[in-house]
């Protein structure tokens, strides 16, 4: 957890607008969402007091602490007693969350989620084929090597395996394209690990994403896209299989 920022009342306050008499309580807590993930507020910001809060929506306290108490559920606020309340993290780590409290309640989709995933990987893929620098190939390479590493590690072989994803996105040079793809990704663990189930799955995974990472190195766009491709077929019928069990 990052240190604390310096409090920030007067500025979350003045983007408040007071809310009509009588609102519920499921009002409040949208209203406070809506401007904690809008990205305007530093991750670890302590939040005004209750009371404050209450004072500039124009409700009662109790609609404001049970707004907070739902979203401390989510994982959107942490309520420190005696301390405050505090913004968990950036925008693109606090939509997973709710997005996912979303899915656990509402009809699954893995199917259309898996096509999505699918589509973003295939085009980060082929734009960090275009784009990676001498660094992002270092960045890339770190992660495979590790996965070479652990392969009888299943649980060391998984996370390196996200690095290496992380790592493709960041050489593809688009922000908004990663905060899509962590949002998604975030949204297929509701229903699946991503890890693999055995060495000799892993073992395939090595081989698919080295060669994503060969076709990386020569620029080759149309031949990283394709490479990312095959991997995602695979990887897709993985978590698809997961899904239904």
């Amino acid at each position: 957890m990052p240190a604390f920022p310096d409090d920030r009342s007067a500025q979350i306050s003045a983007a408040l607008d007071p809310l009509p008499s009588g609102t519920p309580v499921s009002e409040v807590a949208r209203r406070l969402l809506d401007l904690f993930t809008s990205g305007s507020i530093a991750p670890g910001t302590r939040l005004p007091p209750e009371r404050h809060l209450a004072a500039t929506l124009g409700v009662g306290r109790s609609a404001v602490r049970e707004a907070l108490a739902a979203l401390e559920i989510l994982g959107i606020v942490d309520v420190r007693p005696g301390s405050g309340t505090y913004l968990r993290g950036t925008a693109s780590e606090l939509l997973p969350q709710t997005l996912r409290w979303g899915l656990l309640i509402g009809e699954k989709r893995t199917d259309e989620l898996l096509e999505l995933r699918s589509g973003l990987e295939i085009y980060v893929a082929r734009l960090a084929a275009g784009r990676a620098a001498a660094s992002d190939l270092r960045a890339i390479a770190g992660p495979l090597d590790r996965m070479r590493a652990e392969v009888s590690n299943l649980k060391a072989f998984a996370r390196a395996d996200l690095d290496f994803h992380n790592a493709l996105a960041a050489a593809a040079g688009n922000v908004t394209l990663v905060d899509l793809l962590h949002v998604v990704r975030a949204l297929l663990q509701v229903y699946a690990d991503r890890a693999v189930h055995d060495e000799a799955e892993a073992r395939i995974a090595i081989a698919e994403h080295d060669a994503v990472y060969r076709a990386i190195t020569d620029e080759d766009e149309d031949a990283a896209a394709s490479a990312m491709a095959t991997h995602m077929a695979t990887a897709s019928q993985r978590l698809a299989a997961e899904a239904t069990k």
